[in-house]
């Protein structure tokens, strides 16, 4: 699962785990009565990383890839088109929308409306599929059907937004153009542009960190790519799930990404500690192993594991995967409403 929070809201969502199949996501969030942040957000995500990057205070369209301010240099109408989507599209349609719900449902104080839509493909089988999902104050409200090319009411508040949004037949053109064409057609250009950054493979670096000696082992693996990779235990050879806890898969700053996993070794006896391995695997097959061995696991109090008077804490190297946690607690409070979870 990954993390993407913009200011205090935050869009969990699973990336695609296929090397063949390929996804083009638009995330928006705006709000209403939140102070101190945007009242729109939206991000363009492609296999799970981010292209860009807009919203209603810094009224700028960040470009978060260097290939992809290549390409838009050499394509002015396309970056005419993304720009006009951000300052123009989002702010007139969502806010009409969010209004409009809050008309609805009689309600004032804090609203949040969330848009994921875009489309995937699966390059081996040729399958083309489009989505179109809207959460409202933290829970699945409507999506589209492009079936019936009608909308789902996804909880019963929602059944007069969906009669609303059927009788809207120029709308409903205009989805089925986007999820069925216009979206395919973004995505394979961006996939063709940047396909030597996007198929690029690069391994991790591998830890081993102790808390105290009768603390679980975590093994932190940091600053691989693609994020399509698993960690887990071996024990002589064979893989293990008993006293294993897995971790998340989670964007670095650079673009890479990280990972971890623990095992228990309370009842492992230090002469078996050498048939336990921690395995990390692309998704290609290469791999790197790392043998549990006590002289390089790092136990000492300084940069690696923190010191804080026998409270059991995390080690620093873990920062980033407690930040994004924290930033989704953090969220939670300041908004006053949960989030909308979108899985494949």
């Amino acid at each position: 699962m990954r993390i993407i929070c913009f200011y205090s809201c935050c869009f969990f969502f699973y990336s695609t785990s296929s090397a063949v199949k390929h996804s083009l996501q638009l995330l928006v969030t705006a709000s209403s009565g939140v102070p101190n942040i945007p009242e729109y957000m939206g991000a363009m995500m492609l296999d799970g990383i981010q292209l860009g990057y807009c919203d209603s205070i810094n009224k700028i369209l960040e470009l978060r890839q260097d290939w992809v301010k290549k390409m838009l240099e050499n394509d002015t109408e396309l970056l005419e088109m993304y720009t006009r989507y951000c300052f123009v599209n989002l702010p007139n349609n969502f806010g009409r929308r969010i209004s409009s719900l809050e008309e609805q449902f009689q309600s004032e104080g804090v609203h949040i409306l969330q848009m994921r839509e875009g489309c995937e493909w699966d390059e081996k089988t040729g399958e083309e599929t489009g989505f179109l999902q809207y959460g409202y104050n933290g829970e699945d409200f409507v999506e589209f059907d492009l079936k019936t090319l009608t909308w789902i009411a996804l909880k019963p508040e929602a059944a007069i937004t969906k009669q609303r949004w059927d009788a809207d037949s120029v709308r409903t053109k205009h989805n089925e153009n986007l999820l069925t064409n216009i979206y395919q057609k973004w995505m394979k250009k961006f996939l063709s542009y940047g396909k030597s950054c996007l198929q690029r493979t690069v391994l991790p670096s591998v830890s081993l960190l102790q808390k105290t000696p009768s603390s679980q082992i975590i093994c932190h693996a940091t600053g691989f790519y693609p994020d399509r990779a698993v960690m887990f235990w071996k024990k002589d050879g064979e893989e293990i799930h008993e006293g294993v806890d897995p971790g998340e898969i989670l964007p670095n700053n650079d673009g890479t990404f990280q990972s971890s996993i623990d095992l228990n070794v309370s009842s492992v006896t230090p002469e078996d500690w050498s048939r336990y391995d921690c395995v990390f695997q692309l998704s290609n097959d290469e791999h790197v192993i790392t043998k549990l061995d006590k002289t390089v696991i790092s136990t000492k109090c300084g940069k690696k594991i923190p010191c804080n008077d026998g409270v059991d804490t995390p080690p620093a190297t873990m920062t980033a995967v407690i930040a994004a946690v924290v930033a989704a607690v953090v969220a939670l409070s300041v908004a006053a409403v949960g989030f909308v979870v979108y899985k494949k």
